[in-house]
């Protein structure tokens, strides 16, 4: 993909869920695997960047094969903000011809390939600067931003993630309808529901 990178967020240390989410296996893979392999599908290695926080030594471990970019958020406990600035410098220090920017999660098993390729090409289609996913009656990730608002992401803070700046520009929003995305695995009951639909 183009000029695109993406952002995978997994610094969290999963408190609902008691142990490292990014670790629990669905259909033979580790989410953080899947999520990684699924971008591996569509994105360049080098345009693709991990973020880490909470128990990195052990996460990392697990996914030395996959051979992408990582970045360790020492500030991960003051929130998602963090995480996202700390993802997209890294990716534009190594990948400098980025015009837009994917921010993802790892805890959304129905994420494919298929659903980033659709996004930027509703981006191309649409002319806005910004296109994310709704489902349950709300807007969220994955989100897909041009660089144009790559200095408003940088100076997000705290708990403030992506969604605030989506809202402050809807005038600038595609949506693009993803149900399933409303599924994401935060509590053991979450994962338990998602084990016995699989």
């Amino acid at each position: 993909m183009k000029n695109t990178g993406i952002i995978l967020l997994a610094a969290g240390n999963s408190s609902r869920m008691g142990s490292a989410k990014q670790l629990l296996s669905y259909q033979g893979k580790t989410f953080l695997e899947r999520i990684i392999d699924t971008a591996l599908e569509v994105f360049d290695k080098d345009q693709i960047i991990l973020v880490l926080g909470a128990n990195h030594h052990e996460i990392s471990s697990t996914i030395k094969d996959k051979n992408i970019l990582i970045a360790i958020n020492e500030d991960w406990e003051s929130g998602m903000a963090s995480s996202i600035k700390s993802g997209l410098k890294t990716l534009s220090d190594h990948f400098p011809e980025m015009e837009r920017c994917f921010i993802s999660v790892c805890d959304q098993p129905y994420l494919t390939n298929d659903l980033f390729l659709k996004m930027s090409q509703l981006q191309d289609t649409s002319q806005k600067e910004i296109v994310v996913a709704t489902y349950a009656d709300t807007v969220g990730v994955p989100a897909l931003f041009s660089k144009k608002y790559f200095k408003q992401l940088m100076e997000l803070t705290g708990e403030q993630g992506a969604k605030k700046i989506i809202r402050q520009n809807m005038e600038n929003v595609e949506t693009f309808a993803f149900a399933k995305g409303a599924i994401d695995i935060d509590t053991p009951s979450d994962y338990d529901h998602l084990k016995t639909k699989a």
